[in-house]
């Protein structure tokens, strides 16, 4: 049986040509994102204030840094992808498992970008085509989505598939030209709401809106999950990236100087500009496709959105494509080839109506992104146990591409890892089924619900020191 293909295989030393700037804008390009802007603003409609927000982001994303570079480490040292890596913790067939939770949340991710890109693409088309609100509806009434915005969203869709077909290096070269256009779009929302909405002021007058210290904290801390569950995806499967870095150096300084900075500072853009809103429409947008729909001069909206729909196209790509096409074509290597695995994420990300996914802010924290921080910090914690505690970071690579080797252990299956990661998940299940409102909050105990809002440090724990114990005993 096939367990590689040449998408899978080892990147040779003379292609991995990453360096610490690349690595740099990888993370400007993530950073600066619709979804990264919507998740500092909605905080800032959830009742912080604005520096509130800023500090919440910052601390969020210095905690998953350091999973992140940690989980880099394999992939820059062996040249493999994270579908390859995880076969050392969960077996050569195992790793299908976490290889397709990943996929499956990247879909989801994917579908959520291509949406918000879609949007941009709409408000673009109806500002040169009017009569696009007025085509007549094909579409049945629960798929929820008007033939002008459904035309939008395939075009944009197609668009993203394209450029995943013609493959990683040229996703690095426009990864580069991304940095400079997210300078041309910040300034042009922050100048914006500086002078025509008075945002400087409306920023100084911004409170939280919290009745008591007790109601803070009790928004604060699941967010601070989600801020950490947001890039839980991309800390999974980083070695997808790293595997093609010069050096350890280029990517541990690469990641560092730029993940806390990008993210603090589009935090801060993202508030602004939210804040900003308020003194013009009476209550705060946090999406940001819709504020600049209100920019009064239709060149610079046009440039708006055209900016937005290239940003989000390199980010969607970089975030939610790569790792779920290697995922899926970890399945079946012999018949899924990475081009074929972005296909199917495609698809996916179209069926699953991302539109309704993120239909409200709250929903957008408390459900998708702490709900996903659930499965995946329990993943990161066993693949990190398992490289550096178990393995103390060597790892025979031969073995990771062959069958009844090392890493095979029963039929292909570490079931140690299985478990482990079936209790980290299990400990923040009861808050999910409340938080999705499939069961009622009275019927499980208010530790078990309080264990949901802090999915991801809780999964990550749990599942680390469950793999450690069951992987020494083993020993």
């Amino acid at each position: 049986m096939t367990y590689s293909n040449d998408d899978l295989a080892i990147v040779p030393v003379s292609q991995r040509t990453w360096t610490m700037k690349h690595f740099a804008a990888l993370w400007m390009g993530m950073s600066f994102s619709i979804p990264a802007y919507m998740l500092a603003s909605s905080l800032l409609v959830g009742g912080m204030s604005w520096y509130q927000a800023l500090l919440a982001i910052f601390i969020g994303n210095s905690i998953v840094l350091i999973p992140m570079v940690l989980n880099s480490h394999a992939g820059t040292r062996y040249g493999i992808p994270f579908p390859i890596y995880v076969r050392a913790s969960f077996g050569v067939r195992g790793a299908n498992l976490p290889a397709l939770i990943r996929a499956l949340i990247a879909c989801g991710w994917f579908g959520i970008q291509v949406w918000i890109g879609s949007e941009a693409l709409y408000a673009l088309l109806k500002m040169i085509f009017p009569s696009i609100i007025t085509l007549p509806e094909v579409l049945p009434l629960w798929v929820g989505l008007d033939s002008g915005h459904a035309l939008a969203f395939f075009a944009f869709w197609s668009l993203n598939i394209l450029v995943i077909l013609r493959g990683m290096e040229l996703m690095r070269k426009l990864l580069v030209v991304q940095s400079y256009l997210l300078v041309i779009i910040t300034l042009i929302l922050v100048a914006w709401a500086a002078t025509r909405l008075d945002g400087f002021e409306t920023l100084s007058l911004q409170r939280s809106s919290f009745s008591s210290n007790a109601a803070f904290w009790a928004f604060f801390l699941p967010s601070l999950t989600a801020i950490v569950g947001y890039f839980s995806t991309i800390c999974l499967n980083i070695p997808d990236f790293t595997r093609y870095a010069v050096s350890q150096r280029a990517q541990i300084l690469g990641q560092s100087l730029s993940l806390p900075t990008s993210m603090t500072l589009v935090t801060f853009v993202g508030v602004f500009v939210t804040a900003a809103t308020s003194a013009q429409m009476g209550k705060m947008e946090w999406n940001p496709v819709i504020l600049a729909s209100f920019i009064p001069w239709y060149g610079l909206q046009a440039i708006v959105m055209l900016t937005v729909i290239f940003i989000t196209l390199v980010a969607n790509v970089a975030l939610n494509i790569v790792s779920p096409a290697n995922d899926f074509s970890h399945l079946k290597p012999d018949l899924i080839s990475f081009k074929a695995g972005g296909v199917i994420t495609g698809i996916i990300g179209l069926l699953i109506m991302p539109w309704k996914l993120i239909a409200d802010p709250s929903g957008y924290i408390f459900t998708w992104l702490i709900g996903v921080s659930a499965l995946l910090g329990s993943i990161v914690g066993i693949m990190l146990c398992d490289y550096y505690y178990i393995r103390r970071q060597q790892l025979n690579v031969d073995a990771l591409y062959q069958g009844r080797g090392e890493y095979w252990y029963q039929s292909g299956i570490n079931l140690r890892a299985i478990i482990a990661l079936i209790l980290g998940v299990g400990v923040n299940l009861p808050g999910f089924l409340v938080q999705v409102e499939l069961i009622s909050a009275q019927s499980i105990p208010a530790l078990l619900r309080a264990c949901y809002d802090y999915a991801w440090f809780i999964g990550l724990v749990v599942s680390t020191i469950t793999y450690g114990l069951l992987m020494r005993k083993k020993s």
